[in-house]
């Protein structure tokens, strides 16, 4: 990346640009710095150094499913002939122009930690409406059924379980700190597991499927990767207890999602909560909306009304890194 840079010309929404122009003269003053539009870029009358892809640009586009507008924005980022370096709004990093970009050299930087919280409080929710069966309780309110659970069966102590959680960056931490409070055991993947976190059991992933019997509730909080990918396979599932649940806060692509269905359907595992699906937005016949033992929502577990303005301040901090030629935070690696 060439920080010296003298107008460094910046390719944002009109929106955000507006929104981020007093600290964009507080880094560059007033005329150190040029705005480039998408347009600008397919016209082929201007160029740009770096880009914050803000959350409205993605919009309503998912992985699988990207509108038109989004597209038309992908399209000038890989127009953009000089783009050295792309702040994204998203923690993952999995969409194929993010890819693309890096394997051309370009530096991408996510919003890893901007919603950390959220995910871990909604993680969080739904573990304990699983445990506490609401889906179950939900169901009978609406048929109008009184269904104490000296009718229905107890349900288990929480405390004593054993929760495994994938990932441990900052949302299966905070998880782990509430679930170890909670008095879970708690047992964390990790890619060694010479690791020492406090509190908790290290494994690495060549012992996932081994550790499985003795999980309770798995949660995956990692990235997608080449050894997330299908993590949670049909022999995976097949080792589970039948009274284990699944939490997903990551991506749908970690688990096999046929054999999930499966197994939840037939008694082999007692319930999910998922926020990620293998396709998006989930299919309107998918069997996941109708399963009982499931809580299922439209991948929202990392959205407030706080969440857009973290997001724009960690480009802004990270902006005043590139400007000061000190290191970027958040960098993927290729």
């Amino acid at each position: 990346m060439n920080h010296a840079i003298q107008k460094p010309r910046i390719l944002l929404s009109e929106l955000t640009a507006r929104e981020l122009t007093a600290q964009f003269e507080e880094i560059f003053g007033h005329d150190g710095y040029t705005v480039v539009t998408a347009q600008e870029i397919h016209a082929g009358t201007a160029d740009a150094d770096l880009c914050f892809v803000s959350r409205e640009i993605t919009g309503n586009s998912t992985k699988q499913n990207i509108l038109p507008d989004t597209q038309y924005f992908y399209g000038a980022l890989k127009a953009s002939k000089d783009l050295a370096w792309i702040q994204i709004h998203s923690a993952g990093a999995d969409r194929q122009v993010y890819l693309d970009l890096i394997a051309r050299g370009v530096i991408l930087t996510t919003s890893s930690g901007a919603s950390a919280s959220l995910v871990a409080q909604t993680a969080l929710t739904g573990l304990l409406s699983l445990a506490r069966r609401f889906p179950q309780l939900a169901a009978a309110q609406r048929a109008h059924i009184w269904a104490p659970f000296f009718k229905t069966g107890l349900p288990p102590d929480l405390e004593g379980q054993t929760v495994m959680i994938v990932g441990w960056g900052p949302i299966g931490q905070k998880l782990g700190a509430w679930l170890g409070a909670l008095g879970l055991n708690i047992v964390v993947v990790r890619q060694s597991a010479e690791a020492r976190i406090e509190g908790a059991r290290v494994i690495g992933f060549a012992d996932f499927n081994a550790t499985l019997p003795q999980t309770d509730w798995l949660v995956l909080a990692c990235p997608l990767t080449a050894q997330t990918t299908n993590l949670v396979s049909a022999q995976a599932l097949a080792s589970m207890k039948p009274s284990a649940h699944i939490i997903n806060i990551s991506r749908g692509a970690v688990i096999d999602e046929p054999a999930m269905i499966d197994a939840l359907k037939n008694d082999r595992l007692a319930g999910a909560y998922l926020d990620v699906f293998a396709q998006e937005p989930l299919m309107p016949d998918s069997p996941i909306w109708d399963l009982p033992n499931v809580i299922a929502t439209p991948h929202t577990a990392g959205f407030s009304d706080g969440i857009l303005k973290r997001m724009s301040q960690m480009f802004i901090q990270n902006l005043k890194n590139w400007h000061n030629n000190t290191p970027l935070f958040n960098v993927v690696n290729k």
